[in-house]
């Protein structure tokens, strides 16, 4: 990470279900995108993020979930993937923070402006995301837990099947 975030920063804790089991543990940086971080601590305190599964999983890159409106376990999940929050899109909040193994960052769509609810974390070094996507928070406990996320398939990396799962998500202040 180019800077350091504060010691006090909220910690967001993903319990997560599945082949994957255990505590993902990320700091987040307000310093850096204090609106998405702001909209990610809503939705994790809402309960919103409970239940939703990672729906995109591709090896040596990302593993993405948040999808709060298709994305529940139980649910369609061909459409996983395609929605959000009921909240409006986020602005942009590029920085130079390089996306580097562990980086939490914010899914959009096209458009730079498109970011709602999901989000993604990084199993490895993305240089070409880099001042692309929003950079959100690192992991600081749980990287066996994120490598064990079930993968996906295909170039999209799609789970086929069943999903793991963020079983609880909250903020520890």
């Amino acid at each position: 990470m180019a800077a350091k975030a504060a010691d006090d920063a909220p910690i967001l804790e993903i319990d997560v279900e599945g082949e994957a089991n255990g505590t993902i543990r990320i700091r987040l940086r307000p310093d850096l995108a204090p609106n998405h971080v702001r909209r990610v601590i809503e939705l994790a305190e809402a309960g919103a993020y409970d239940g939703v599964v990672f729906h995109r999983v591709i090896d040596g890159f990302m593993a993405q979930t948040g999808d709060v409106e298709f994305g529940r376990m139980g649910s369609d999940m061909r459409q996983a993937g395609m929605g959000g929050s009921s909240l409006p899109d986020l602005e942009a909040e590029f920085t130079a923070t390089p996306f580097t193994r562990g980086v939490m960052g914010m899914a959009r769509s096209r458009s730079p402006n498109s970011a709602n609810s999901q989000f993604f974390l990084m199993f490895a070094p993305a240089p070409h995301l880099d001042g692309q996507y929003t950079v959100l928070g690192e992991i600081i406990d749980g990287f066996d837990v994120l490598d064990a996320i079930k993968r996906g398939t295909g170039p999209n990396g799609a789970v086929i099947g069943r999903p793991d799962m963020m079983a609880a998500v909250r903020v520890v202040r």
